[in-house]
């Protein structure tokens, strides 16, 4: 059995209305698909609304996964399908108030993140989203490249493209940051 034939189990289960899989599904899930929040945001709240959120909508539309392929692809595309619909809401109220208010003196406050998921934001933070997107799922998930390529509606080639792109952009930051000796530390 694949890694995740426990999780297509369990989502199979799901969909014909059980719902002690559901919540089993939602304890195993919900760490991976929060820090895949948090890595795209450095946010915790907006993470922990935004893996509710995406809860609400697998709930919504479980019936639209095929029994027998492969869940993770499915349930990470409906936390990329979330996470752009909140960037596009999140941009437009941002514009609204931009033109509204005066703009404030005071800084922002820092959002709450641990040291490492401060880092690793930091880091990636140049990046293009689609870059950081899928560097993020590669390499923080462990998700294979037709796995991302399904979350991303992309095909394998694109998202090896923009992994390839993404890690370039890495090794010349780190580099940059005098760290050149990062080549065998898993940036290939």
């Amino acid at each position: 059995m694949s890694p995740d034939g426990n999780l297509e189990i369990l989502m199979a289960a799901y969909q014909g209305g059980d719902f002690d899989a559901a919540t089993m599904l939602i304890e195993q899930l919900s760490p991976q698909l929060h820090r895949f929040f948090v890595g795209q945001l450095a946010s915790r709240k907006d993470a922990d609304d935004l893996l509710q959120e995406t809860w609400l909508l697998i709930h919504k539309v479980r019936h639209t996964y095929r029994a027998g392929e492969p869940v993770m692809p499915w349930f990470y595309g409906i936390a990329r399908h979330v996470r752009v619909d909140h960037y596009r809401k999140t941009s437009r109220v941002a514009l609204y108030e931009e033109q509204v208010e005066a703009p404030s003196e005071l800084p922002a406050p820092m959002p709450e993140t641990t040291s490492s998921t401060a880092e690793m934001a930091e880091l990636l933070a140049p990046l293009p989203e689609s870059q950081r997107e899928v560097i993020l799922m590669l390499k923080v998930e462990g998700m294979s490249l037709d796995e991302v390529a399904r979350a991303t509606s992309s095909t394998v080639g694109s998202v090896k493209q923009k992994a390839h792109r993404g890690y370039e952009r890495l090794r010349e930051r780190l580099t940059a940051m005098g760290l050149s000796q990062v080549r065998g530390g898993g940036l290939s």
